[in-house]
């Protein structure tokens, strides 16, 4: 019974993919017609597409604190693929990935027409990203990045590493730090975390097995970018998301999120 339930709700998803393609398939064809494909209008079917993936996925989301009220460069720990619907659903996003995943099957389709920035690492490329981060941010589009640069399995936190946040002190935008923590039976999630050499399928198989997990999601105080430098501005995100993850303190709940059947 607990493989034809998760057979079930790997099809769901698989279903939503199949929007997503939809909607991808529906922008590759403006550009052939010259249509102009705003970010704006990107970053809205993203977030469209996101909320329904997130209500497919096996967790019970708990948001904590205020969304930003005006154009930022969010930064979140890394736990696994899914921080990326869960956060953006939450608000116009793009998204910053490593360059590998623009050659992945599907999503990295789905990625590009999204308008996510790809990253290559030591490629020599940093300053070319710099400018594309802060061109970015100066047409007030926020723009979600991964400072540790990987996934952990959520028990502790990665160094930060400033030279992604650059484009932020460049346009002047505010940081919003996100703390993301799944939890099962009170305690972190096992199964939630993506990382090593695990592939979707497996992964996929794995959530759906098992119970539905709990994911809280805190949205922390903005920090002012403003004659920060980089490496200070990493270290002062960093500082938050450890304190919400491992510190005290019970922040308030402004939204909650059903977990798939």
């Amino acid at each position: 019974m607990k493989r034809l339930r998760a057979y079930g709700r790997v099809i769901r998803v698989l279903l939503v993919v199949m929007l997503g393609m939809s909607m991808a398939a529906t922008f590759t064809l403006y550009e052939r017609l010259g249509i102009h494909n705003a970010t704006d209008r990107r970053q809205r079917w993203s977030r469209f597409f996101m909320t329904r993936l997130s209500c497919a996925l096996p967790f019970k989301v708990r948001v904590y604190g205020s969304l930003p009220s005006q154009p930022v460069l969010w930064v979140s720990n890394h736990v696994s693929w899914t921080d990326i619907p869960l956060l953006g659903m939450l608000a116009p996003l793009s998204f910053l990935s490593k360059a590998e995943v623009r050659t992945w099957p599907i999503a990295g389709w789905l990625a590009q027409k999204a308008g996510t920035l790809f990253i290559r690492r030591g490629a020599g490329d940093s300053q070319l990203l710099r400018r594309q981060i802060t061109g970015h941010l100066q047409d007030r589009q926020s723009l979600l990045i991964f400072p540790e640069g990987t996934t952990t399995d959520g028990r502790d936190l990665r160094t930060f590493h400033g030279r992604l946040l650059a484009g932020a002190i460049d346009a002047g935008v505010p940081l919003q730090p996100v703390a993301l923590r799944y939890l099962r039976n009170g305690e972190t999630d096992p199964i939630a975390p993506f990382i090593g050499e695990d592939d979707l399928l497996s992964h996929l198989m794995r959530l759906f097995a098992n119970d539905p997990s709990e994911v809280e999601v805190h949205l922390l105080a903005p920090i002012q970018s403003a004659g920060q430098e980089r490496a200070v501005l990493a270290f002062q995100a960093q500082q938050a998301v450890q304190v919400a993850l491992f510190g005290e303190g019970e922040p308030v709940v402004i939204r909650r999120a059903r977990a798939a059947a």
